[in-house]
C-alpha cells in the first residue's frame, strides 16, 4: 500500500471510529505526528547539510530575520484563533447520506457539520488579520535594516517572495482548522511533510544552481523555498480534505452555519470562539516576545555572525523538540481542549453544574499529563548527561571546520539544558490553554508582562553589560522558561487539586538509579572532553557512553 493510502485509511479509520476514546485518538495522532516529523526532518537535515556547504554566517543570519519576519505574521494572525477552536467540544459522528440531503435541501445537519462550518468561518479571520500585519512588517524591516543587509543582493525580492508566501500559508487555515478539529492527523502531516521537503529542494537546489553559474543571490533562495513550502501545503490540503467537506456537507467558503446555534454574529462567527480568540490574541503577545525574544535580541544587539552562529546552535539543539515534543504539545492541547471544554464558561455556578459530570475528563487529564511528564522527565535526564559533550562534537562532523570555529559548538552544549525546560513548558502551557477561563488567561497575560519585562532586562544586561554573548542568552532563556513553568505548574496543580485530582512530583521525577547513572555518565564525558582534542574517537566513545547510560535508565 502507498503512503498516500496509508495516510488516507487512517483518517477513514478515525472517522469509522466514534466509540474510540479522545486518549486513544490522541495518542495515535501524536504517534503518528512524531514518526512522520522524523521522517521529514531526516530529510530535511540531510539536504541542509550540503546547503551549508556554500553559505556563510551573515547570509544565514539575514535568512533567520526573514524567516522571523514570517513566523511573526503567522503567529499574531493565526494562533489565539486555533487554540481558541480548540477548545471546542469533540464532534459528533460523520453524516449520512440523508444528512446530505437534507442540507442540500435547506434542512438542518447534524452538529458535526455545523461545527466544521463555524471554524472554517473563524479561519479566515487570520487571513483578515495577516494581509495587514504582513504589509505592515515588511515596512517595519526594511526600513530599519541595517547597511549592510540592504546592500545583499536581491533583498527587496527576497522580502516580497517572503510576504507573498506568508499570506499563501494563512490561505491554508480553514483546511487546518478542519484537520485539526476532525483529528485528522494524517492530512496535516502529510501537507506539512511534502511542503517542507519541497522548500527544502527549492533553497538547496537554488543555492548549488547559483554558484555554478557564479551568481550571488543572497537569501532569494530561502524566500523561494519559503514560497515552494507554501502552494504544497495548499495544494495538499485542498487535495486530501476537499472529498472530506463534500461528504460532510460544509464548504472551505465563508457560509452561515445552518441550524444557527447561537450566539453567531452575522450567524456566521461564534461569538463564544472570538471572545476567547480576543483574550488570547491580548496574551499571544507576550508570548511571542518570550518564545523569539532570542532572535529579536540577538538581531539588535551583535554581529550577523554570530546571528548566523546561534541560529546555526539553536536549529540543531532544537532539533529533538521540533520532532518529538511539538507534535506531543500540539495533538495534548487538542485533547485537553476536548477533555476539559467545560472550564471554558466564566460562570462560576455554569462550571459547578459541569464538574461533578465530567470528572472522569478530568482524571483521564491529570493521568495522561503525569505520564507525560515522567516521559519527559527519563528523555531530558538523558539529554543533559550526554548532550552538552555529544552534540558540539557531532556540529564539528556535520557541519564543517568553520562552524566549529565559531561560537556555535559552545552555544549548542549550552542549549542542551534549556531543551528540558522547553518540554516540559510546552505541556503545561497547553493544559492551561485549555483549562483556563478568560479570567484567568487575562491573569496570566499580567504574569507574562511581567516575564516579558524580565527578559528583556536580562537581554540587555547579558549583551551590554557583561558581555556574555549567545551562551549568555540561552541562560536568559532557561530563567525566563523556569518562570513560565513555576506558573503553569501552579495553575495546573490548583486546578487538579480542586477536582479531587493532582499532580505528584514524586510521580514524575526519575528514581535515583536513574540520576546517578546520568551523573556518572556526565563526569566521564566531561572527563574525555579533557583527555582528547575533539577528535573522531572521541565522538565514538561518546556514543558508547551514550548507550550506557540510555541501557541503565
Amino acid at each position: 500500500m502507498s503512503g498516500s493510502s496509508q495516510l488516507a485509511a487512517t483518517d477513514k479509520a478515525y472517522d469509522r471510529s466514534p466509540e474510540s476514546s479522545l486518549l486513544a485518538q490522541s495518542t495515535k495522532g501524536a504517534t503518528y505526528l512524531i514518526l512522520l516529523q522524523v521522517g521529514s526532518r531526516a530529510l530535511t537535515f540531510l539536504v541542509n547539510q550540503i546547503l551549508l556547504r556554500f553559505l556563510s554566517p551573515e547570509l544565514l543570519g539575514i535568512s533567520t530575520q526573514l524567516e522571523l519576519y514570517s513566523i511573526s505574521v503567522l503567529f499574531f494572525a493565526r494562533e489565539s484563533l486555533r487554540v481558541a477552536l480548540q477548545r471546542q467540544e469533540n464532534p459528533l459522528t460523520p453524516l449520512g447520506a440523508d444528512d446530505i440531503k437534507l442540507y442540500q435541501n435547506g434542512s438542518q445537519p447534524k452538529t458535526q457539520s455545523c461545527k466544521a462550518q463555524e471554524v472554517v468561518n473563524l479561519s479566515y479571520l487570520a487571513i483578515a488579520l495577516g494581509l495587514p500585519l504582513a504589509a505592515a512588517f515588511a515596512s517595519l524591516y526594511i526600513h530599519n535594516a541595517d547597511e549592510v543587509i540592504l546592500r545583499t543582493p536581491a533583498i527587496q525580492l527576497s522580502l516580497n517572495l517572503y510576504t507573498l508566501a506568508t499570506i499563501l500559508e494563512l490561505f491554508s487555515e480553514p483546511c487546518f482548522a478542519v484537520a485539526q478539529q476532525q483529528m485528522l492527523y494524517g492530512v496535516r502531516a502529510s501537507a506539512e511533510t511534502l511542503a517542507t521537503f519541497t522548500r527544502c529542494l527549492l533553497t538547496c537546489g537554488t543555492v548549488i544552481w547559483a554558484s555554478k553559474v557564479n551568481l550571488t543571490l543572497g537569501a532569494l533562495p530561502f524566500a523561494v523555498g519559503q514560497m515552494g513550502y507554501a502552494i504544497i501545503l495548499n495544494l495538499v490540503y485542498l487535495t486530501r480534505l476537499d472529498v472530506s467537506s463534500a461528504d460532510k456537507a460544509y464548504s472551505f467558503l465563508i457560509k452561515p452555519v445552518v441550524p444557527p446555534s447561537p450566539p453567531l454574529l452575522f450567524d456566521r462567527f461564534s461569538i463564544t470562539s472570538l471572545n476567547l480568540a480576543f483574550t488570547i490574541y491580548a496574551q499571544s503577545i507576550f508570548k511571542h516576545l518570550l518564545t523569539t525574544g532570542d532572535s529579536f535580541l540577538i538581531a539588535a544587539f551583535t554581529s550577523l555572525e554570530s546571528q548566523g552562529a546561534y541560529t546555526l546552535a539553536a536549529n540543531y539543539g532544537g532539533l529533538v523538540a521540533r520532532m518529538i515534543f511539538q507534535p506531543v504539545e500540539e495533538s495534548s492541547r487538542s485533547l485537553f481542549g476536548r477533555l476539559l471544554h467545560h472550564s471554558v464558561s466564566s460562570t462560576t455556578d455554569a462550571r459547578a453544574k459541569l464538574e461533578t459530570a465530567n470528572q472522569k475528563d478530568v482524571n483521564q487529564a491529570a493521568i495522561y499529563l503525569q505520564t507525560l511528564l515522567r516521559f519527559y522527565s527519563l528523555v531530558c535526564t538523558i539529554a543533559v548527561a550526554i548532550g552538552p559533550s555529544f552534540a558540539p562534537l557531532l556540529l564539528g562532523v556535520i557541519a564543517g571546520s568553520r562552524w566549529s570555529e565559531s561560537d556555535a559548538p559552545s552555544v549548542l552544549a549550552a542549549y542542551c539544558y534549556y531543551i528540558p525546560l522547553l518540554a516540559v513548558n510546552g505541556i503545561l502551557e497547553a493544559f492551561v490553554s485549555a483549562a483556563a477561563t478568560p479570567a484567568e488567561l487575562r491573569v496570566q497575560s499580567v504574569w507574562m508582562v511581567a516575564f516579558s519585562a524580565a527578559f528583556i532586562g536580562s537581554g540587555f544586561l547579558i549583551f551590554e553589560v557583561w558581555d556574555l554573548g549567545a551562551q549568555g542568552l540561552v541562560a536568559a532563556n532557561a530563567v525566563n522558561m523556569l518562570c513560565r513553568i513555576t506558573w503553569s505548574w501552579h495553575f495546573v496543580d490548583s486546578y487538579l487539586h480542586h477536582r479531587g485530582a493532582g499532580l505528584k512530583f514524586a510521580a514524575i521525577s526519575p528514581n535515583l538509579g536513574t540520576i546517578i547513572s546520568a551523573s556518572g555518565t556526565a563526569w566521564y564525558l566531561n572527563r574525555v572532553e579533557l583527555v582528547l582534542a575533539g577528535d573522531i574517537w572521541q565522538l565514538a566513545r561518546s556514543v558508547a557512553a551514550a548507550g550506557s547510560c540510555g541501557l541503565v535508565t
